[in-house]
């Protein structure tokens, strides 16, 4: 059974075993959305994550071959070499999605990677297909952030395996059924977590964003709970022009080329238009996700 999933046809094997346990949990959700008119789905939503997903699948696919091999020739040069025991596996895991934690802090902090990963966020749906709204171009640097991992000596199959298994879960985080898990909510990224890392409230900007484990956001001050003061709005701001699928994908992308190609900019102008945090400009007229979360927890402690 280990095999099965560790081996080198792991990965696969788990989005094959994930499949059919996706699509009756989404079927679920969706029988409970009509039956109670919660209106949690709406159709061509589902489809542009389909698409999405689909695009994202065919391009990880396409990179698969050159992705392991960088991370092979990291870990053929590995530091160190391990038995594989339970705090193997423990320990895999655990780097693995503080791994994915630096790659989303990173997707949230920089323009050119905000381009690839806003196609996640900009749904005003928040259901279990959203999980399948994938950032299309992430397979072109994402094996980057695992490479280390393989330098660590932990084998490249194992460390996409557990981030395969780990994505599965962070896909089922992706619904408003589930309100609160008890004591689950100081240890794991849960519904209420990832219900604030989804929003487009000020509050909750750039909050919440690991994968399984909550407590890297917790360590490293990105953590905010739910507030049932201040209910979630789902989304980007402002709100794109239209849900069209080539929107979705290219909705920053030709935003930043219309900035970076400005007249009279300097090139570390035109770079940090590039890489610096979104909303920032040259001549200081943007505000940042830091600046406007300054200005609305100094609005609360005047009101």
């Amino acid at each position: 059974m280990m095999d099965y999933f560790l081996g080198e046809n792991g990965l696969e094997n788990v989005y094959t075993w994930a499949i059919p346990v996706h699509a009756t949990v989404i079927l679920a959700e969706m029988i409970y959305s009509h039956v109670s008119e919660a209106k949690l789905y709406d159709g061509k939503d589902v489809a542009t994550s389909i698409y999405l997903a689909l695009l994202n699948f065919g391009l990880d696919f396409i990179m698969k071959v050159f992705a392991m091999g960088v991370m092979f020739f990291f870990y053929n040069l590995r530091l160190f070499s391990w038995d594989f025991t339970v705090w193997y596996w423990l320990i895999c895991f655990i780097i693995t999605d503080f791994a994915y934690y630096v790659l989303h802090y990173v997707d949230h902090h920089s323009r050119a990677f905000w381009a690839v990963h806003i196609t996640h966020h900009n749904s005003e749906y928040f259901n279990l297909t959203t999980g399948f709204r994938s950032p299309v171009l992430q397979p072109l640097y994402r094996y980057l952030y695992f490479s280390p991992l393989a330098f660590l000596g932990f084998n490249p199959w194992h460390i996409m395996v557990v981030y395969a298994i780990g994505q599965v879960y962070g896909t089922w985080v992706h619904t408003q059924t589930v309100k609160k898990m008890g004591i689950l909510e100081h240890i794991l990224v849960t519904p209420s977590h990832h219900r604030v890392h989804h929003a487009c409230n000020i509050k909750y900007l750039d909050r919440n964003m690991g994968m399984c484990l909550i407590i890297w956001d917790k360590i490293f001050g990105t953590f905010e709970k739910e507030d049932p003061d201040v209910p979630v709005k789902f989304g980007i701001y402002p709100k794109m022009p239209d849900n069209n699928p080539d929107t979705v994908l290219l909705y920053e992308w030709r935003k930043i080329w219309k900035d970076i190609k400005q007249p009279g900019l300097k090139i570390s102008d035109r770079i940090s238009y590039l890489f610096n945090s979104p909303g920032w400009r040259h001549d200081g007229t943007g505000k940042t996700v830091r600046q406007y979360q300054k200005e609305y927890a100094e609005k609360q402690k005047i009101t």
